[in-house]
This record gives structure tokens, C-alpha cells and sequence, in this order.
């Protein structure tokens, strides 16, 4: 019975595999895409973005849930225990190269349950404080830290996730002490800083750029070389006088492992020219947002040299998940 049953899904995953090997027809119905954090952060504004182009471009309905909690450990779980045949994705962001870092073990098998498909966007990240702060410039806040203390506090999408370790970055680069709110998501972290019960936030411009423009919020500065163009009066760190200050994140989709190859390479393909198409550009731009669409092998290496980088940074700052 049990060599039987072998058999059988031997048999099974090498006729997965042909179908797509020779074209196949994915998608033949519903795709989900699990997004492991809240509504309203940026890694749930890319993943409806390209979901929504791939709806129109395949005829079949792909389609966002969330599944937050756990610093996105609860959601990436669920898509590795998941059937590799394309029809339930992970769209993940920097959080899942710090999660090594943080957790003694995974509930998952970080090398050999999931695999990069590609990357949807990368973005700057934006230090942003409520619009009633006292603070209108970067030095102005730095300089209030230093000589108080604790007495700040920013918000984050979670212990350990991308906007937590950005902080710690900047804490450690701007020499200040400020105090950590963890969130169940970034989307929950803004609120929590228009609600006047966060003083600052670090997170991604995706997730910020509607409330400065609609006055809710206050931007002092930005990562990158240059301005964003969604936000030409807000200076980067270097501008700002922070000029080492350089954390870049990006958002990506990854699959069970044992996905087809072929089928990774028709994923990766149709993702890249979604998010290349000139309306989901525009989209992405007004927001601060570059489209993504590398090659897998290429995402792989870039999972692999920033889970080396965000290792440094949590151990250096001592930071660990609660």
C-alpha cells in the first residue's frame, strides 16, 4: 500500500510537472495571494496592485488575503504548507530575510519550504511623524532624542519586521534612544501614528504617501540618492544631515517548495510585465515605488546577501521577537 501510494504521487508530481514543462494551463482558477500582515501596509498595496493586473491579463481572478500576526511568520507558514502548484503564493517583503535572525527556529524550513519567484517592487523608506508633531525637520527630532532619552517612541509592523530593523538602523546611525511599539502590521503602525499614539514611524512610502498628502501625517525624510519624485519637497537622510542612513526594501512573491521550475519561470513572467505595465508604473511611482520582475535566481541572491546584512543589524542592536 504505502510503495502504492508513492507511486502514485511520484506519478502525480511528474504529470504537474510536464503540464507545465510543455505550457500547460495555469491559471485555471482562483490564485491566492497571502499576504502575511494587515491591510493598509505597503507589502498589501504592491501585492493588489500586481494581483489585480494579473487578473486582467489572464482572465482568471487573483485575489489578496490576509493573514497577519506572528511578525508574518503565521501567513508565510500557511503558503508553505501549501500545495506547490501555483495556486497559493506568499508576497513577501525585507521582513523574511530578518526572520532568521529572530527566531530560534522557524515553523518553517526557511532553505527548503519556500521558493523566490520574483520581486513585485522595491521602494525607499520614509521617517514619518504625525502632522500635529512639533518636530518639522529631521535635526529638530535628533536633537530632541539625544537630549531626552527614551522619551520618543516609534511604531513598527512587529518585533522583527522590516520597519522595526530600519528603526534600529536609524537609531544606531542618528546615536539615539527611542522605544519600540510593535504592531500587527505597518498599515497598524500608521494608524497608531495618526491616532497621535506613535511619535514616529519608519516604514516603507507605499504605506505613507496617501497621508502626507492628505495632511495627516508629516514626512522629514527619505531614503535614496535622490528625492522621490510622489514627494519633491521632502529631503533625503543625506539632505536631512543623516547621510549614512541607506535602508532600501523590496516586496516579492515566493511559492511552495517543489513548485515547478517551469511554472516559477511563467509566474516570474507574467509578474514582471504587470508591474512593467505603463498604468501599474504610474501607480507605483505616485507612491514612491520601482517596479521589480528579476529572475528567480537573481531574487535568490538577494534573499541570501540581505539575510547576511539584517543578521548584523539584529544581533548588533540585540533585537529579538515578543
Amino acid at each position: 500500500m504505502y510503495h502504492r501510494l508513492c507511486a502514485s504521487l511520484a506519478l502525480a508530481t511528474l504529470s504537474v510537472a510536464t503540464t507545465y514543462a510543455h505550457g500547460g494551463t495555469w491559471p485555471d482558477k482562483p490564485v491566492r495571494i497571502v499576504v502575511p500582515y494587515t491591510a493598509g501596509g505597503t507589502t498589501d498595496f504592491v501585492a493588489r496592485q500586481v494581483a489585480q493586473k494579473l487578473t486582467e491579463s489572464t482572465g482568471k481572478s487573483f485575489f489578496v488575503e490576509n493573514k497577519p500576526g506572528a511578525s508574518g511568520t503565521i501567513g508565510t507558514l500557511q503558503v508553505a504548507r501549501s500545495a506547490p502548484d501555483g495556486y497559493t503564493l506568499l508576497a513577501n517583503d525585507t521582513t523574511y530575510t530578518m526572520l532568521p535572525s529572530l527566531f530560534k527556529a522557524l515553523p518553517w524550513d526557511y532553505n527548503n519550504d519556500l521558493v523566490p519567484v520574483t520581486t513585485i517592487a522595491q521602494t525607499p523608506v520614509i521617517l514619518i511623524v504625525p502632522a500635529s508633531s512639533k518636530f518639522k525637520t529631521l535635526q529638530e527630532l535628533i536633537d530632541f532624542a539625544r537630549q531626552n532619552p527614551g522619551k520618543l517612541n516609534f511604531g513598527s509592523g512587529g518585533a522583527g519586521s522590516s520597519t522595526h530593523l530600519s528603526a534600529e538602523v536609524f537609531k544606531k546611525d542618528a546615536r539615539i534612544s527611542i522605544t519600540h511599539i510593535p504592531y500587527k502590521g505597518a498599515g497598524d503602525a500608521l494608524m497608531g501614528l495618526i491616532g497621535n499614539n506613535v511619535d514616529i514611524l519608519i516604514t516603507a512610502t507605499p504605506t505613507a504617501v496617501p497621508q502626507i498628502k492628505g495632511g495627516k501625517a508629516r514626512a522629514l525624510a527619505v531614503t535614496g540618492a535622490a528625492r522621490v519624485p510622489a514627494l519633491p519637497d521632502v529631503p533625503t537622510f543625506a539632505e536631512a544631515g543623516l547621510k549614512d542612513y541607506k535602508v532600501i526594501n523590496w516586496f516579492g512573491l515566493a511559492a511552495p517548495k517543489g513548485t515547478p521550475p517551469a511554472l516559477v519561470a511563467k509566474l516570474q513572467a507574467e509578474v514582471q510585465k504587470s508591474v512593467n505595465s505603463p498604468e501599474v508604473k504610474e501607480r507605483m511611482a505616485s507612491m514612491g515605488a520601482q517596479p521589480g520582475g528579476i529572475a528567480p535566481a537573481d531574487f535568490a541572491r538577494r534573499i541570501k546577501d540581505d539575510t547576511a546584512l539584517w543578521s548584523q543589524v539584529a544581533k548588533s542592536a540585540d533585537v529579538k521577537a515578543e
